[in-house]
This record gives C-alpha cells, sequence and structure tokens, in this order.
C-alpha cells in the first residue's frame, strides 16, 4: 500500500492510543472457558440498574423504530427539578464522557488547549489530544490533583482546566475550601469541568457539591452520570449543568438523537427510585470498608478512595492481574495512569468482594 494514512490524519491523533475498557466477562470466558467470574473492572453498579428501570423499559420496545426525542425534553424537565436548576443549563449525552467530547469540540483548538492532573481520568487527554490542542499535564500530589500547581500551570494557550471529583482511578477528592479557593483564582475565560461521576457515592462532609456552586462561578460546567449510583451504564446517559451560554454552544455540536430513547426513558424512572440508590450507596459503603480492612490486613497500600472502587498497589502488576484472571476475578490494571504497581477494583456486592479478597490472598501469598 503506498497511500500513508496516518500521516493524512487530523494532528494528535497519530500520538493516540484506544481507550482500552475493562475486560468484559464475555471475552474472558472464550479465551479461558471459565463460567464463574467476577468482574471488577469498571466501576459498575453491583445492583444493576433500578427495578422499575427493568419493569418499565420493555414497554417501550414497540417505539424502537422512532427516534428518540432529540431535545431530550422530558428528561431535562424532571432533571432540572432534581437538581434545582433551569433546562436551558442542561446538556444531555451518550454517558459523560459525550459531553465532555462536546466540551472540547467547542471550547478547543490548536491554539487553545487544557490543563489535566496526572493520574486524571484518561478521557481529558484524550479529547485534547484528538484535536490536536496543547495539552499540559500537573504532577500530581499524594495521588491527586494538585490545585496550586494546576492554577500555576495555566498559560495563555490555556481554555480549560479539567478536574475529577473524586478522581478515577485514584479515588481521590477535593474539599469545599480548596475548590472555592481555586475558583475563586482561576480568570474568568478559562473553563473549568468539574467531573462529578461519582457524586452520589461521596459521604465526606467537605466534600462540596458542584450545583452549588454554578451560580457563583459562570465558568464552572459539572459533569455527572448515570452510569454508577444509578447502574444505567449499558444504556450510556450522562450530561452537563452550566451557564446556559455554554450549553447553547454544546447543543449546537452535539448531534441531533445523540442519547437513545431507552436510555432517557431510564434515566427519568432512575431519578425516583431512591431506595436504590440509598441501597447502591450503603452497599459501597460496606464494601469499600471490607477492601480497606483486608488491604490492611494483608500489609497492602491503598489509595484512600471515596469512590465506588480502591486502587491497590501489589507490585508486578501483569503477573498477578493475569492469576486473578485465571480464578475468575476481572480487575484493572491501570498503568496507562501511570500507576504500573497498581490495580483497581471496583467495590460488588459482599460475595464479590470476598472472592476477590481471598483470590488476591492466594495469588500474593499472603493471609486475611
Amino acid at each position: 500500500m503506498s497511500c500513508d494514512f496516518l500521516a493524512l490524519a487530523s494532528r494528535g491523533i497519530n500520538e493516540l492510543q484506544p481507550y482500552v475498557p475493562g475486560k468484559p466477562i464475555d471475552e474472558l470466558s472464550r479465551e479461558l472457558g471459565l463460567t464463574d467470574i467476577v468482574k471488577l473492572a469498571s466501576n459498575e453498579n453491583p445492583l444493576g440498574p433500578p427495578s422499575a428501570v427493568m419493569q418499565e423499559l420493555p414497554s417501550l420496545f414497540g417505539e424502537l423504530a422512532r427516534y428518540p426525542d432529540g431535545s431530550a425534553w422530558r428528561l431535562k424537565q424532571k432533571l432540572a427539578g432534581h437538581l434545582g436548576v433551569s433546562t436551558d443549563m442542561l446538556t444531555i449525552g451518550n454517558g459523560s464522557n459525550d459531553v465532555l467530547e462536546l466540551l472540547a469540540r467547542v471550547f478547543l483548538n490548536r491554539d487553545n488547549g487544557s490543563v489535566v492532573s496526572q493520574h486524571s481520568f484518561v478521557v481529558y487527554p484524550l479529547v485534547t489530544q484528538a484535536l490536536g490542542a496543547p495539552l499540559t499535564v500537573v504532577p500530581a500530589s499524594h495521588f491527586g490533583q494538585d490545585l496550586n500547581a494546576t492554577l500555576a500551570a495555566i498559560s495563555a494557550t490555556t481554555r480549560m482546566v479539567f478536574i475529577a471529583n473524586p478522581n478515577n482511578p485514584t479515588g481521590t477528592w477535593i474539599t469545599q475550601s480548596e475548590l472555592t479557593g481555586f475558583l475563586d483564582r482561576v480568570p474568568e475565560d478559562i473553563l473549568v469541568v468539574l467531573d462529578e461521576a461519582y457524586f452520589e457515592y461521596v459521604q465526606e462532609p467537605s466534600y462540596p457539591d458542584g450545583m452549588t456552586l454554578i451560580g457563583s462561578y459562570p465558568n464552572l460546567v459539572v459533569t455527572r452520570t448515570f452510569s454508577k449510583a444509578y447502574g444505567l451504564a449499558g444504556l450510556r446517559l450522562g450530561y452537563a449543568v452550566s451557564h446556559p451560554e455554554i450549553a447553547d454552544l454544546m447543543n449546537r455540536v452535539r448531534q441531533p438523537f445523540n442519547v437513545n430513547l431507552m436510555a432517557l426513558a431510564a434515566g427519568e424512572l432512575a431519578l425516583d427510585c431512591e431506595s436504590h440508590l440509598t441501597e447502591s450507596i450503603e452497599l459501597n459503603r460496606a464494601g469499600l470498608d471490607f477492601l480497606r480492612m483486608s488491604c490492611e490486613a494483608m500489609d497492602l497500600s491503598y489509595i484512600p478512595s471515596v469512590g465506588n472502587f480502591l486502587t491497590i498497589e501489589v507490585g508486578e502488576v501483569t503477573r498477578h492481574y493475569d492469576a486473578l484472571l485465571r480464578a475468575g476475578v476481572i480487575v484493572r490494571p491501570i498503568g496507562v495512569y501511570e500507576l504500573p504497581r497498581h490495580i483497581r477494583v471496583t467495590v460488588g456486592t459482599a460475595a464479590e468482594n470476598e472472592r476477590f479478597v481471598e483470590a488476591l490472598g492466594k495469588v500474593l501469598g499472603r493471609s486475611v
């Protein structure tokens, strides 16, 4: 072949690597012939979706030949009431990754880039570099985002700052005073994207609620998702809350039917399922405590987390990860996040957590 397609690609694409998600259960089953598998790799809700969603969605099967509501009017009405914001502040996406990419497409270009933290969610650098925009990575402090260093890294080419709170994959978080102190000092023409994908799980009293800050900081954009605590990862549904002018710009580049009919309906239903959300949060709290105590019993270092996962230092990741796979336990190696000695494990059900700890103890030769 004489044509060099890499040379034809847009600036920044050549340097990217495809995002690699957690290994699916079916894939491991095909590879090793296993049937009893526990997946704790992708920060999914072990309870699954709310029962109301399971019961109601089949009634929509007859509508699958119809396009969904491109404006997401019903979901926006419900979500606006739930959050205490106006509908013109909402942008609905195919997962929160979608709205993150919309923000990048609107505001980033070859001359205007972003600042991200080391160990932060891989989508931030991915959407920046895909557009050929300048990317500045700030060294982490204790595995979390250093806001003073982030502020110092803002330059004439900066248009956007990404902050994950809590951060994936480390689980670290930023307090209310730290965040407001940062927002007070950021120039008003720099967008601050606050990714709160794990917001519902956090129970720290000093943890900030981005929704309470948007009115005071017009350059703040908060993104959230239905994939985690609401248990709808397979349907892909997320949203951004921002100043109406920012939302208007995002909706100009948003694809007309970017969210499917089932996802829109499931989001509406899930917002009413308070008992499911409460049960998910409580299960996560108990599971996170169990994983922490188990690590301490095995004398393993871990990064304190307020999400629905724990990142654990295990040393030789490749060997230990493969051994866990052969035991039917899927976790997430996170070398791509510059953490080559760590694995990330999602909080599962009590039985799943126990199975992971037992398997990890055997792999490492440590008793619990």
